[in-house]
């Protein structure tokens, strides 16, 4: 086993270290600022908090027990809650003081017949989703889990009234914040796979699911609501499915990245979820959108953190070791096509520095937006040993950008844009400490106008989203 030197590593790696420590509901004090008056609501934020268990480490990043925090903004006042999702399998691991289940990036410890046994944990780290009555827990591979929106107690695994037989649901639903529609996904395994596509109402109730046969078994993370349509650009990474069938390879050991497939382009039927055209372009790889759009010509407009191979899955497993070594750069990039053909008519790139979690503000999913909120990395970075260090905000109506200024070893949360605000969460490597920053979303590149201190460190973890009220 290869011994690495604490010394030598960066600053971020303090955070994973250690599992992360849950916290009861807790006031929050003001380092900086005053919490403005017109922001209320809930940040959610969800992410691995825990890297190990019984002194053995997970295979991937994306093996960590999801932990949510929940920051209550009302009235002036902030006080958070972080806690453990309680699913089974973690609930199970806890009690027994070790790790019992395969995951994305591990088989199951122990002997050959734990990998049918114990094969895969819903893991519930991606993402959240805040419904009326309940948050949603998002891990791709099975149904969400939900839990309660101000304490986080966790209810259990929930179907949404559609999701039988354990079907996959998404860590990236798309809301229409005008009809209330929320759609998504999941992918089904199999000698080909099934894409389940999913359109719920406002409670999250399914309404209506459709399943499309699609080829071999891709690594599908996102997609995007562009007007009428739903877009799928399945990239081609291929599942050799007999290896992790056989327990013989974890699933991210089996994933094979293959570019004379070519990205495949789907296009759906919103209202109907049946596929309208087909297309097929050059390869890339992405984990995600930032949003889509119909223009005025009736040409669809697509947003995309783009890669050009698949390193970028090695180096999130690296980030689990704490340690990064390879060169993961994606770009900002903006395709046009034709919805009925299928056809990709034109790439274009809009921001040539390393970038992932592009969003826009919520009223703006599936229609056009004069802004993308990102994170990126400081301009000198070496991006193959630092994790996103900074967000900003392009302008696509002057094709600039506005960046907000971290210190050293200061690392923040994928932006979350509410009620004319960002909120990040960052991890001070200096001071080990993990606090609240609200910057004012016209002005990114001003000091934010308030720092929120949190009560132990909050990791850095991938998706959040923003609840008003």
């Amino acid at each position: 086993m290869q011994t690495i030197d604490k010394s030598a590593k960066k600053a971020w790696a303090k955070a994973l270290e250690k599992p992360a420590t849950e916290f009861p509901l807790t006031p929050l004090s003001i380092i900086d600022g005053e919490i403005p008056a017109s922001l209320n609501g809930t940040l959610y934020r969800n992410g691995p908090g825990r890297l190990e268990r019984g002194g053995i480490s997970v295979g991937h990043w994306f093996d960590g027990d999801g932990a949510i925090l929940a920051v209550h903004l009302r009235e002036n006042n902030a006080s958070a809650v972080y806690r453990y999702v309680q699913t089974e399998e973690f609930k199970q691991e806890a009690s027994a003081g070790k790790l019992l289940y395969g995951n994305y990036g591990m088989t199951a410890p122990g002997a050959i017949w734990n990998q049918w046994l114990k094969p895969i944990k819903n893991a519930a780290n991606t993402s959240v989703l805040a419904l009326p009555d309940k948050l949603l827990a998002l891990w791709e591979g099975d149904n969400p889990h939900a839990l309660d929106l101000e304490n986080l107690d966790t209810f259990g695994k929930d179907d949404l009234g559609g999701l039988d037989n354990g079907l996959a649901y998404s860590a990236h639903p798309k809301v229409d914040s005008q009809t209330g529609e929320i759609f998504n996904f999941g992918i089904s395994p199999g000698l080909n796979a099934t894409l389940n596509i999913y359109k719920s109402d406002a409670t999250g109730r399914i309404l209506k699911k459709v399943a499309h046969q699609i080829d071999g078994v891709p690594l599908v993370h996102d997609f995007v609501l562009a007007g009428g349509y739903l877009i799928f650009f399945i990239p081609p990474v291929r599942l050799n499915l007999l290896m992790p069938a056989i327990g013989l390879s974890c699933y991210s050991d089996a994933l094979e990245w293959q570019p004379s497939k070519g990205t495949q382009i789907l296009i759906i039927d919103r209202d109907t979820l049946n596929i309208i055209s087909r297309g097929e372009t050059e390869s890339w790889f992405q984990w995600h959108f930032s949003n889509g759009y119909v223009d005025n010509s009736g040409a669809v407009i697509v947003d995309i953190a783009s890669y050009q191979d698949f390193q970028t899955n090695q180096y999130l497993k690296e980030v689990a070791t704490g340690e990064t070594h390879t060169a993961a750069k994606s770009s900002l990039t903006r395709v046009t096509l034709n919805p009925q053909t299928g056809k990709l008519n034109n790439i274009e790139r809009l921001f040539d520095r390393h970038c992932e979690f592009p969003i826009v503000p919520q009223q703006n999913v599936g229609k056009y937006s004069r802004y993308t909120y990102l994170s990126t990395v400081k301009e000198g970075t070496y991006i193959s040993q630092e994790i996103l260090n900074s967000i900003a905000c392009f302008n696509h109506q002057t094709d600039t950008l506005i960046e907000a200024n971290f210190g050293d070893n200061l690392y923040p949360s994928e932006p979350i844009y509410a009620q004319g605000w960002i909120l990040t969460v960052v991890y001070d490597g200096n001071s080990d400490s993990s606090e609240v920053w609200i910057f004012d979303a016209d002005y990114l590149d001003k000091p934010p106008v308030c720092k929120l201190s949190l009560p132990s460190v909050i990791p850095p973890g991938f998706h959040g989203s923003w609840k008003d009220g």
